[in-house]
């Protein structure tokens, strides 16, 4: 299947959208595990979730089938940014 139309579409807004909330997710996560100072580690958070996010984009356009590169986003950030919610609470 080749990327044209509705597909290539629907890939760059998961690439766009979906990169964006699993580096979200990812981001609050780190910035609450990451053993700094709170400002230091939402800093380091931020500067890795550049590269989650480009890493995202990629993947999106490697996966096999639009369902599973929204999912594979999705999921992880959900899971991501409630595990950095709850241990942000604890910490």
């Amino acid at each position: 299947m080749g990327l044209y139309g509705w597909r290539l579409f629907w890939l760059v807004a998961a690439a766009i959208f979906g990169g964006y909330a699993l580096a979200s997710g990812a981001t609050v996560f780190l910035g609450a595990v990451l053993p700094m100072v709170r400002a230091e580690a939402v800093l380091a958070a931020t500067l890795l979730s550049f590269a989650i996010y480009t890493a995202a984009a990629i993947w999106v356009f490697a996966a096999r089938d639009l369902k599973r590169a929204w999912l594979g986003l999705l999921l992880p950030a959900m899971a991501l940014a409630l595990a950095g919610w709850l241990l942000g609470g604890v910490l």
